[in-house]
Order: structure tokens, then C-alpha cells, then sequence
């Protein structure tokens, strides 16, 4: 449905990213919150008027995706955080399903091949266990465990980040690539050293889609837009998938369309051509 024209002549299901799609997002993946422009504000607010089903869909955490469902005033509906592991109800904050994976065999692979890596494994709804402080969302918001790497062995997370300070993402990206880690989806960030670890067969579309059918929306009556590499899958995933215009050209290939950049308030001058 490239064109983007809806059965009921607007969409259903509205999922948006965060970071780079509902705010210019810094130079710091998943930094520190960020203000959402007043357009931004209100055209989101428009969405959730009319009565469709605002998802707001991120791979941040679920404490440092609250700010943002706070900034909206958003008193119902849900956000995907941590790539699809974990699904909050968004006036509460509370962890209505996860998945999680167990550590012990993702770690002795990652210490091996990325000496001086930092790890950060979520415990959703509570803060995250950390072999150190790095300048992420995930430390900025919940409670942050200090471990040695030999405590998160045998642990159980929804979303492990590897940090590999001092090194580019490509190195990181080139360390992990075609050494498939058993049992976990992982997601390299090519601007930085970043890596995201899930359970396997854990995406943002996947989480979306089993509350895209929970919430009796058609599959037709999708739409979701996003700017990064970990919103391919759910962009693939919609009836139209839109990219943000500060996205790469990589994720704008997948997309139905491309619409103006988040620093232009892209995403509500999208948003208004269904939604006033």
C-alpha cells in the first residue's frame, strides 16, 4: 500500500519511533530525553483523538521511554520498548509482556571477541545491571546495578546493549558479523559502538504484530515510521512504512515512502495529511 490510502481513509495503528522520528535525535544513540516540538506534540495528540491506537515503538528501555508517553499526555494505549522485548502499558508504565533470554552463553561469546566491552542488561520495569557507566538513556533513568561481568553470566535479561568503547561501530559490527550468537537476535548501529542482543526471534514487528491482532486493527490499517536500522523489520511490517528523512539510505529503501527530516517536523507534516 505504497500510496498510503487506508480503508477508512486513515490508519488505525500509528506506531512511531523515538529517537530520530518523534525528536532530532542527538549525536548519542539513545541519549539523554530530548523536548518533542510543539508540532510534533500536537500532531500526535490529533492521532490519539480520533480514536487510533498510538504505539510509540523504540529500542529504548522502558524507564527512559516513559518521559516521552509523559510529554504526550498519553492516558491510554502502549509503547514496544527495548526492540520489540518488552511492551508497557502506556499510561501506567507497567510490564505487560516480555521476553527474556538467559546470558551465560552470550557472554562467554562477547567477552572473548570484544575485550573492554561494557555490558547493560535491562530488568524491565526496575533499571538495568551494568559492568559500567556509559552515556546512554538506559543509565539515565531506573535503578543502575554496578556488576563484575562474571554476575551477569547467570542472569536472565530482555535486552543485553555491548558497548565497545574507544572502537567504531563498524569495528563492532565486523566483530559480530557472521558469527551468529546462539539463542539472541543482535542489532549493530553503524554510527557507533553499539550492539542491542534480544532474545532470538524478538523485533519490533514481531511484538507489534501479536498487538496489531490483540487489538483487532487490520493489517491494512498500519502505518509506522521510524529513521534507524532496528525499524526495517517494523517499517517491512506495516501497511505503509515511512521513513524519516534523516534516515539511511539503507532503512529509506525499505520504506513505502520518505518524508521530511525530524529536525523539519517530518513527522507532522506526515501525520497531518490524515489526522487534523
Amino acid at each position: 500500500m505504497a500510496s498510503g490510502d487506508f480503508a477508512a481513509g486513515r490508519p488505525e495503528m500509528v506506531v512511531l519511533d523515538i529517537d530520530g522520528t518523534l525528536h532530532a535525535a542527538s549525536d548519542t544513540h539513545r541519549g539523554a530525553h530530548q523536548g518533542i516540538s510543539v508540532a510534533v506534540r500536537a500532531a500526535v495528540r490529533a492521532v490519539a483523538e480520533s480514536g487510533a491506537h498510538v504505539v510509540l515503538c523504540t529500542g529504548r528501555l522502558s524507564a527512559a521511554t516513559l518521559p516521552f508517553l509523559q510529554e504526550l499526555e498519553m492516558s491510554a494505549g502502549f509503547a514496544v520498548c527495548s526492540n520489540g522485548a518488552v511492551l508497557i502499558d502506556a499510561a501506567t508504565g507497567r510490564v505487560i509482556e516480555q521476553v527474556s533470554f538467559s546470558l551465560s552463553v552470550p557472554i562467554a561469546h562477547l567477552r572473548e571477541r570484544l575485550p573492554g566491552a561494557v555490558f547493560v542488561a535491562e530488568d524491565p520495569g526496575v533499571g538495568v545491571w551494568a559492568t559500567g557507566l556509559v552515556d546512554d538513556a538506559d543509565t539515565h533513568y531506573g535503578a543502575v546495578t554496578l556488576v563484575e561481568i562474571d554476575d551477569l553470566v547467570a542472569a536472565s535479561t530482555t535486552r543485553l546493549a555491548v558497548h565497545w568503547p574507544g572502537h567504531r561501530g563498524c569495528e563492532l559490527a565486523d566483530a559480530l558479523s557472521n558469527k551468529a550468537i546462539p539463542y539472541v537476535e543482535c542489532c549493530c548501529y553503524p554510527d557507533e559502538p553499539l550492539a542491542d542482543l534480544t532474545s532470538a526471534g524478538v523485533t519490533k514487528a514481531a511484538m507489534l504484530e501479536r498487538l496489531r491482532v490483540q487489538l483487532r486493527v487490520a493489517a491494512s490499517e498500519t502505518l509506522a515510521v521510524g529513521d534507524g536500522v532496528n525499524d526495517m523489520e517494523m517499517l517491512a511490517w506495516a501497511a505503509h512504512g515511512v521513513a524519516m528523512g534523516n534516515s539511511p539510505a539503507s532503512v529509506q529503501a525499505v520504506a513505502d515512502e520518505v518524508c521530511p527530516s525530524a529536525a523539519d517536523d517530518g513527522l507532522a507534516t506526515l501525520l497531518a495529511r490524515w489526522f487534523r
